[in-house]
This record gives C-alpha cells, structure tokens and sequence, in this order.
C-alpha cells in the first residue's frame, strides 16, 4: 500500500510539473492528463480515497482545457464521485452534479438522469430524505424526457415513499394513483397495481379522514374494477371501517390477519403504527371528556 501511495505522489508531481512548463510538441493537458490518471490509479490502490477524488478532479480539470473535452471531463467527475462516496457524500453528490451539468450541456440526458437518481441516493442513505426527493425528481423527470418509464417509476416510486414519511401524504398519494394508471395498460405492469393502490389507500389512511379513504376505494375500484375482488381492497376498506368505529381491537386484528399472509413492509408497518397512534390519541382525547 506504501508502494502504491509513493508512486501515486510521484505521477501527480510529474503531472505539475507538466502543467507549470511548456509544451512544445502535443498539449501538456493531454500529457498531465495521462499522469493524472494513473496518479489516482495508484491512489484507488492505496486506498487513499480523498487523495484519488483530487486527484480525478485535477484530471477533469485537464480535459476541460484539452482536446479531449467535455465528456471524459464528465467522466472524471463520475470517477471522483465513486472515490468520495467512501469518505464524503457531499462532495461526492457535488461531484456528479458537475458530471450531470456537463452530460446535460452535451446532450447526454439518460446519464444526467443516472447521474442525479445517484445523487438521490446519496442522500437516501444518509437519510437526508428531502433532498433525496429533489434529486429522485430530477432523475424521474430526465428519464421520462428519455422515454425510460421503468427507471422513472422506480424514481417516482422513491419520492412517493420518503413524502409519505414526511407526511407529505396528498403528493405521495397523487404519484403512487398516477402510476397505478399507467400500469393498467402495460401488460408487464399491470401486476403491481393493486400495490400502487394499497400504498396509495394507506396514505388516506394516515390522514385520519375516513370520507377520503372511502371516496379513494370507490374511485379504485371505478380505475380497476378487479381491484374490488383482492385481498388489497378488503385490507383498506376493513381499516377504514375499524377508524369508522374507532376501535383499535379492531384494527389491530385487521393487520395481523393481513401480515400473516402476505407480510409489511417497513414502510407499511410505519404507516400503520402512526394510525394506530391518531386512533390511541383520540380515544384517550374522549375519556378526558368524559
């Protein structure tokens, strides 16, 4: 590993040198370039993960002002992205932001769109979730531009999911029926709407508000009239009656009859305890009155 760090130091100061001299034959861009690579090469090698990230970014900088341009610059964003990744989120994120505006400039749009649903995931693992949500939109929106539906969903799909979280339930509830609709008429697809349907419900069902829920599995079962037969509809509409009556017993046993053939998820399992909650709380609200 020693090795590897003294030859890494040794091509990145050959690499100066070249920058700071003149170049008489071919571009000294191109000549630093080829240093600079092999500089974070043998920096990978070592694990010196900070090191190599300057020294891609260094190596982006080289192609900016050389004849290879714009795109291996984008690249060299790319690779210093992944370096940081196993020490700084943040400056990887930035990385790829500088990646995607140059994959935008060239029009390289399915790579800005893998770019930025990276950088969402960034911050999805750092459980920074309202800037994941920014970044899953971005990619969805990019990857609808480029007719990709499937990763656009997947991207959709996201932001439904950590907008629930933040109870921002109207927004995650208009992408979860959005994509139901859409589903219905795509043979591949078409499996999972009664998902897209329960998760959607679910969020009606956090909103404490039992008219909405009951409006939403009518409008279901008008979008898919298979959807009145499932387990799915039976599960929300079972639900929506035990908040009716407000009876916990009720739901309780509701979702252990459902989770024991086909188990929660966690997200689902979350959504449930926070009903759960309103439902505890407002029986707890009536014996004080009484």
């Amino acid at each position: 590993m020693g090795d590897h760090l003294v030859r890494a130091e040794e091509f990145e100061k050959k690499a100066e040198k070249k920058l700071n001299g003149w170049a008489i034959f071919g571009s000294k861009y191109d000549d630093a370039a080829d240093l600079l690579e092999k500089a974070a090469n043998s920096y990978k090698l070592a694990k010196s993960w900070d090191q190599a990230g300057k020294a891609y970014l260094k190596l982006a900088d080289c192609h900016l002002k050389s004849d290879s341009g714009k795109h291996d610059a984008a690249n060299a964003y790319a690779e210093a992205a992944k370096c940081y990744k196993k020490v700084d989120t943040n400056e990887a994120a930035s990385c790829l932001e500088r990646a995607v505006n140059i994959f935008c400039e060239i029009g390289r749009l399915n790579m800005a769109a893998r770019y930025y649903k990276e950088i969402a995931e960034f911050y999805e693992t750092d459980q920074k979730f309202e800037q994941a949500i920014a970044y899953f939109e971005k990619a969805a929106e990019f990857f609808q531009n480029e007719e990709v539906t499937t990763s656009a969903n997947q991207c959709n799909l996201k932001v439904a999911q950590y907008a629930a979280q933040l109870e921002q339930y109207d927004k995650a509830i208009k992408i979860y029926e959005e994509i139901a609709r859409h589903s219905l008429n795509n043979n591949l697809l078409k499996y999972g709407v009664k998902g897209h349907l329960l998760t959607a419900g679910m969020c009606h069902l956090c909103k404490a508000d039992v008219v909405s829920i009951t409006n939403a599995l009518e409008k279901y079962q008008d979008l898919d009239p298979t959807f009145s037969g499932t387990r799915e509809c039976k599960f929300l509409a079972d639900l929506a009656a035990a908040i009716d009556e407000e009876d916990i017993a009720k739901f309780t046993d509701v979702v252990k009859e459902f989770d024991s053939m086909t188990p929660l998820d966690s997200w689902k399992t979350t959504m449930l305890l926070r009903v759960k909650e309103k439902l505890k709380a407002k029986e707890l609200e009536e014996d004080d009155l009484t």
